[in-house]
């Protein structure tokens, strides 16, 4: 099973090690892009995965329902860094972090259909000075931005803009950036696994957001934010959800920014593996489709 190597990840981690199921994965490591990649090509079984990666690869993939890695507003690790107000990027360079692939896909959607412009994009590792050499913004994600944000004042006349808050602010509805997933050749075969380890990570998610005060006042020891500002990030900041919320926010990304250059179409399915009480091989554990309600 995949692992993202991010602050926003450690309830999971925190629950997985608390309740003993970690015992029983072999976890990877990593970023989101590296972490897609791996699932895709049969390294992992089971993991978090970029949306932009999943939704270009429906047939492989089938998402597990009720858990998520996303917000409704603010995400605070999710951001565009710029030199310039956001109006004024057209035709200007703007540095995409290498670690994402749906983050990107979301600015670069709230850049040309919110703000109206089209600047050039160029990839780079998720340093700012490096991304903002010879840039006028960069979009950077996880714990670069994290600490880009808390712990390093901008410069003068940079502009920090939150894509979480872009998007809530766009659309009324919340930002889903990565779902965890299972091959579809892994449900198939072998469903009451995948059953299990969903289920394993759902009681991670309630026990680490349920001991979020012990687990934050442990991680500031070791991280440079203080145990206020890691809990604000894991209850205010992220939604570990998937509800008919995130349902509709998926849904409308996809429609907005899906088509023959996003990597996946704007009607791209959503299969959400079934929560059974059925026996493996009967109807019921196949995965179920999601029907992309639109909102307009």
């Amino acid at each position: 099973m995949g692992h993202i190597a991010f602050l926003n990840c450690l309830p999971l981690l925190w629950g997985l090690a608390r309740t003993g199921s970690l015992l029983d994965l072999d976890l990877t490591t990593g970023h989101p892009a590296r972490l897609g990649a791996a699932l895709l090509s049969g390294e992992l079984d089971i993991g978090p995965v970029s949306l932009a990666d999943y939704l270009g690869n429906t047939d492989r993939l089938v998402a597990l329902p009720d858990i998520a890695i996303g917000s409704d507003g603010p995400v605070m690790s999710c951001l565009i860094v710029s030199r310039v107000p956001l109006a004024e990027l057209d035709g200007r360079t703007v540095s995409l972090c290498s670690t994402s692939r749906t983050s990107v896909r979301l600015a670069r959607l709230l850049l040309r259909k919110r703000i109206g412009v089209e600047p050039r994009y160029r990839v780079r590792p998720p340093d700012l000075r490096v991304m903002l050499s010879g840039a006028d913004a960069a979009v950077l994600i996880g714990d670069p931005a994290l600490r880009a944000a808390l712990l390093r004042p901008a410069p003068a006349g940079v502009e920090v803009h939150d894509l979480g808050r872009l998007w809530r602010e766009w659309t009324g509805l919340p930002f889903v950036f990565a779902l965890f997933a299972a091959r579809r050749e892994l449900v198939e075969r072998d469903p009451a696994t995948v059953r299990e380890v969903h289920a394993q990570l759902l009681a991670a998610r309630d026990l680490g957001l349920r001991e979020v005060d012990r687990l934050c006042g442990r991680a500031a020891r070791w991280e440079p934010f203080d145990a206020a500002t890691l809990r604000h990030y894991f209850t205010r900041a992220l939604d570990y959800g998937l509800g008919p919320r995130q349902l509709l926010g998926i849904a409308q990304f996809t429609r907005l920014a899906g088509g023959p250059d996003a990597g996946f179409p704007a009607d791209a399915p959503l299969d959400l593996l079934e929560r059974a009480d059925t026996a493996p091989g009967s109807p019921g554990w196949l995965p179920r489709r999601n029907n992309n309600v639109i909102v307009e």
